[in-house]
């Protein structure tokens, strides 16, 4: 499992002379509240790639949606105690603006400022999008190098939007055979139209499968804006913070069990699963929370220490929801191993985090892959796969 993918080939240039490296414009940062995390994540990934290989444009995107040239100094993108970073503190310029092709073929990035004669940056040959949450690793950015044929990391527009919403995720795991926990959906119109229902809705569901209920935004990552409502008390402050996130909320019962994870990488023959990692509970956290996760470091078990049988069952069952949900490229599937000892997947992340401790890199340095050849395979995978319907 750990050859390595072969060198990339060189890119011809257009009137002869020496041929140029592949270039990789790795965009993070974002509009969504994940944006600290797309941070983190780019930086370890701009320190991981073969700069022999590849020539790397570092673009990111400020919280208001501007596409900026920042610095490529991956040291200044990492967490620092409690200081989370930013794309602003990044940007060369504090309103220059990267501006991408969006018709088919064109591939050159142009860097523009305000009062200044365009500048063009070269072409670009793949884009690693390491946005988390909307606006990013929904579809919408897909979307964007579909229109362009730039090839990029990761899954598709529809397999984006479907690995961010987790109310059609879900949906998608039902049709096609998936074991999925019991959950409720109040959706925009219905909590506008009449609260006062929507409560009731939730309330009843909680009557059904007992509390405590976790409230989530239906498009969001990285545990932000879910809360553990232990009972009907707690449930506006939940509902409010959720609904600050995304006006769409998704409701699910307490599953009783163990968190297991499991990545799924493309492989040129197709997807495989790696080794499973176990997510043990925090004792100073209610559940694998926002702060657990990147701030107190909630370390995880790799590999998870499970039966041959069980191990089998949710490599497996990560393949089948990476089909499932036609996703390309790389997933992180989580699951809980209930105490009957089923699996029940809760969703899959199309973008994980993926730091070199982050738990989908480590599951595949356990797996026989390290972290800069993960980073390879990756982009050569998406060189491969071509733009468009496929």
């Amino acid at each position: 499992m750990s050859s390595q993918s072969p060198a990339p080939s060189p890119v011809p240039p257009p009137s002869g002379g020496e041929p140029r490296k592949l270039r990789v414009a790795v965009v993070f940062g974002g509009r969504s509240s994940e944006h600290t995390i797309s941070v983190v994540t780019a930086g370890a990934v701009l320190r991981a790639i073969d700069r022999e290989k590849y020539d790397v444009l570092p673009i990111g995107i400020t919280g208001d949606g501007r596409w900026a040239l920042t610095a490529d100094e991956p040291d200044r993108m990492a967490i620092a105690g409690r200081v989370l970073p930013s794309v602003e503190g990044l940007a060369e310029s504090e309103d220059g603006s990267v501006l991408l092709p969006v018709e088919q073929g064109n591939r050159e990035v142009v860097y523009a400022e305000p009062g200044a004669v365009p500048k063009a940056l070269g072409e670009v040959d793949v884009v690693f999008p390491m946005l988390h949450g909307p606006y990013g690793e929904d579809g919408t950015l897909q979307g964007l190098l579909e229109l362009s044929g730039v090839p990029y990391v990761g899954a598709g527009v529809l397999a984006s939007a479907v690995g961010m919403d987790k109310e059609y995720m879900k949906r998608v795991f039902v049709s096609f055979g998936l074991p999925v926990g019991p959950y409720e959906v109040i959706r925009p119109r219905e909590w506008e139209k009449d609260p006062a229902a929507a409560r009731k809705k939730i309330v009843e569901f909680a009557g059904e499968h007992g509390w405590p209920v976790f409230v989530k935004p239906a498009r969001a990552g990285s545990s932000i804006g879910i809360s553990k409502v232990d009972d009907i008390s707690g449930l506006e402050e939940a509902i409010e913070e959720a609904r600050r996130h995304d006006p769409k909320i998704v409701v699910e019962a307490l599953l009783r069990g163990r968190e297991i994870e499991c990545g799924v990488l493309e492989f040129e023959d197709g997807p495989r699963a790696s080794v499973p990692a176990e997510i043990p509970p925090v004792s100073t956290h209610d559940f694998y929370d926002f702060e657990a996760k990147y701030i107190d470091s909630a370390d995880g078990v790799v590999p998870a220490p499970l039966t041959e049988e069980q191990t089998e069952r949710v490599r497996e069952l990560a393949v089948r929801a990476f089909e499932a949900a036609s996703c390309e490229g790389l997933v992180r599937a989580d699951f809980f191993l209930l105490d009957s000892g089923e699996f029940v997947i809760n969703e899959i992340n199309t973008m994980p985090g993926f730091t070199p401790i982050s738990m989908y890199p480590r599951m595949w340095q356990e797996s026989g892959v390290s972290y800069p050849e993960l980073v390879d395979r990756l982009i050569q995978a998406a060189l491969r796969r071509p733009t468009g319907l496929r």
